[in-house]
């Protein structure tokens, strides 16, 4: 499959998408641009003194890290926040949080706020709640501890230098001293004060880790919270940005689901893998082509023209080995534009001095009377009844050698005319008149096309994109191989002009079409839904006037070839040997 096929829903729901964007992207701005600026206060505190410590161990910085862990998660807690507002007299705090930062004995504080102030204040005052939680914090139960601590070690300080000035004194002593015994009592003497040396220091050990000095169980502040100057947020460029994308993705998605719940056909590629029958044409919806039919005959260099040309050159390449004279047009369901095809293939074959005859039968709802402009008096089912003769059901056109059997009176019984051998015998004499028949079939939908499309050599089939649903299309599909009726392919009709080149229609726009006569015509106005309606009038009125020809003016093998009332004998021209 290619590319262009998955980027289908994308091109055709192209407003979809930016709708969805440009809505996204206003509807943000709209709600950022009145959103007041937000400001970042930061407070960096730190785990124990390590980094003090000349020589720090490994277990230090290790414990260091686990703790400040622990009291970044505190940080986070209700205790910390609680007090925090009470003492700034707060009923709410701002957005806050509390890490710690990764292989470090580090914490930081930041709090977002919309005042640099206040944002600055609870900062610092949730590392000082922080570090009121510590063993070392200066509550005031702590600091007496503290004071009878520092105490203790003021004494502990003074009886460690007394006992080494006294094991300093006894060491010179000892150098003087000739006796035995004063030498034996002097050394017992400094082995005692070195054994109460080491206990001294022991205990000043203990409680100098009691306290601030060396303690790793300690916070103190490294980086207190500055007033923050320029804001951090919100950054309006990027939100809008953000949400346009956001809006292009929703889009985007709604696109292929809204491909995917669709179950109409889309591209010559689906119609060949559900048909099973190749693409042999492919029409344009031409705006210029909805006006006076047949549109080929009369604007025969425009594009829309050259479109039919390359379905019939396609058809006669298929009918190389099994000539083909008597072509039926239907398709699934209403709708898809067979009569447009069916009357302007007609007309195109023509154009090609050939003698085609283009028979409605369609006796439901017959349309090319109305299509071309032409009385409807008599026609297929008028012949069914004998009340006129085939040869007096030919309505000439001017351009070349067409000419056509309108659908005539509705009958009550199209089905069993359409089946019975009359109908045979109609085309078989209609052969002998023309080189070709064009026959308009109804849709598949209704069973007279099936019966139609085994008296006939090949059947052209409609598909209009994205309108034509394919469950439709396979019940034509079942319907025509039930039939064994012979396909000669299908036709992609009403096909977007912006999809031309999706389509591979590229002689609509290529520039070798582009000639003066285009640029000399004018794009037709598109007409109001009144202008349409008064045209539907004014047209109904002229087929009214038509249809009050007398049998007598048809007896003499006269017809009405356009609205003007001009009178014509049905006389076909031949086709050149």
């Amino acid at each position: 499959m290619e590319i262009s096929n998955y980027l289908y829903p994308i091109r055709r729901w192209w407003w979809l998408l930016a709708a969805a964007t440009l809505i996204a992207m206003l509807s943000s701005l709209l709600v950022v641009i009145t959103q007041p600026p937000v400001y970042q206060a930061k407070t960096t505190l730190m785990i124990g003194r390590a980094i003090e410590n000349p020589n720090p161990s490994t277990n230090e910085f290790w414990l260091g890290q686990q703790l400040a862990s622990t009291y970044a998660d505190i940080a986070n807690r209700e205790q910390v926040r609680d007090a925090t507002m009470a003492a700034l007299g707060l009923d709410w705090l701002q957005q806050y949080r509390a890490r710690a930062v990764d292989n470090s004995q580090l914490i930081e504080i930041s709090v977002t706020d919309t005042e640099p102030v206040r944002a600055q204040a609870v900062a610092n005052e949730l590392a000082n709640q922080l570090i009121l939680l510590t063993p070392t914090s200066s509550r005031p139960e702590e600091r007496d501890r503290q004071e009878f601590i520092s105490a203790q070690l003021d004494t502990l300080e003074a009886q460690i230098e007394q006992t080494q000035r006294d094991i300093e004194q006894l060491q010179t002593e000892l150098g003087t001293m000739v006796s035995a015994r004063q030498i034996s009592d002097a050394q017992n003497q400094i082995s005692a004060l070195s054994g109460k040396l080491t206990t001294l220091q022991a205990n000043y050990a203990n409680l100098l880790a009691s306290t601030g000095k060396g303690a790793i169980n300690t916070l103190t502040v490294m980086e207190p919270a500055g007033l923050p100057t320029r804001p951090i947020g919100p950054n309006k460029a990027t939100a809008v940005l953000a949400a346009g994308m956001i809006g292009l993705v929703l889009a985007v998605a709604a696109a292929y689901l809204l491909e995917y719940l669709d179950d109409t056909l889309k591209t010559p590629q689906d119609v060949e893998r559900l048909v099973g029958y190749p693409v042999i044409g492919q029409i344009l919806d031409e705006d210029d082509a909805s006006g006076e039919q047949p549109f080929v005959a009369r604007h025969p260099r425009h594009p829309y023209a050259e479109a039919f040309r390359n379905l019939r050159t396609n058809l006669e390449f298929s009918n190389v080995d099994r000539p083909v004279r008597t072509i039926l047009v239907s398709s699934a369901d209403t709708g898809d534009g067979k009569t447009s095809i069916a009357t302007n293939l007609a007309a195109i074959i023509a154009q090609a001095e050939k003698r085609v005859i283009l028979v409605d039968a369609d006796l439901r709802i017959p349309r090319i009377h109305s299509f071309l402009k032409i009385p409807n008096k008599n026609g297929l089912s008028d012949v069914f009844r004998g009340k006129v003769s085939l040869k007096d059901a030919l309505q000439v056109i001017h351009e070349g050698g067409m000419s056509v059997i309108t659908g005539g009176t509705p009958p009550p019984n199209p089905g069993e005319l359409l089946a019975s051998n009359r109908m045979v015998e109609i085309l078989n004499e209609l052969q002998e008149m023309a080189d070709y028949v064009v026959v308009d079939a109804p849709p598949f939908v209704v069973a007279d096309a099936s019966v139609l499309s085994t008296r006939v050599d090949g059947v052209v089939l409609v598909v209009r994109p994205g309108y034509t649903r394919k469950d439709a299309v396979q019940t034509m599909v079942t319907q025509i191989r039930r039939s064994k009726a012979r396909v000669l392919g299908v036709v992609l009709n009403r096909i977007p002009e912006e999809l031309a080149a999706y389509y591979r229609g590229t002689f609509y726009t290529s520039p070798y079409y582009h000639s003066p006569y285009f640029e000399r015509r004018e794009k037709p106005k598109r007409r109001s839904a009144w202008q349409k309606a008064l045209q539907l009038i004014t047209r109904s009125a002229a087929d009214t006037r038509q249809t009050r020809v007398t049998d007598g003016q048809r007896a003499g093998g006269r017809t009405l070839s356009d609205t003007d009332g001009s009178i014509v004998t049905p006389e076909l021209p031949k086709s050149p040997e």
